[in-house]
């Protein structure tokens, strides 16, 4: 199975700071995403205020399960209070190629 990545576009909130973001997102990441299985990488990216995450997984089945490794922690809730939802773009996307 080829590698897949969520791909994640949002903005975060208005109170919210980058370094606040990014504490969280580092919280969430060592205590939830990190420990699921098949676990690769994530990556985020800014433009202007639209943040964009890439976190790669093993398969596409690791990426699909891995959607509710953080369900009901408070980690989780956490990170999710950062984002204003309704700016939330994401995709489950499968690696074709890669060009290096």
């Amino acid at each position: 199975m080829a590698q897949t990545a969520w791909i994640f576009s949002y903005k975060i909130k208005k109170n919210v700071t980058e370094e606040q973001f990014i504490e969280l997102t580092q919280k969430l990441h060592d205590e939830v995403i990190s420990k699921a299985k098949g676990f690769i990488s994530w990556e985020h990216y800014l433009q202007d205020n639209i943040w964009t995450d890439f976190v790669l997984w093993e398969t596409e089945e690791d990426a699909n399960n891995a959607t509710t490794v953080g369900q009901g922690k408070e980690v989780t809730k956490n990170f999710y209070a950062c984002i204003q939802m309704n700016t939330c773009r994401a995709l489950i996307s499968q690696l074709v190629k890669k060009y290096e």
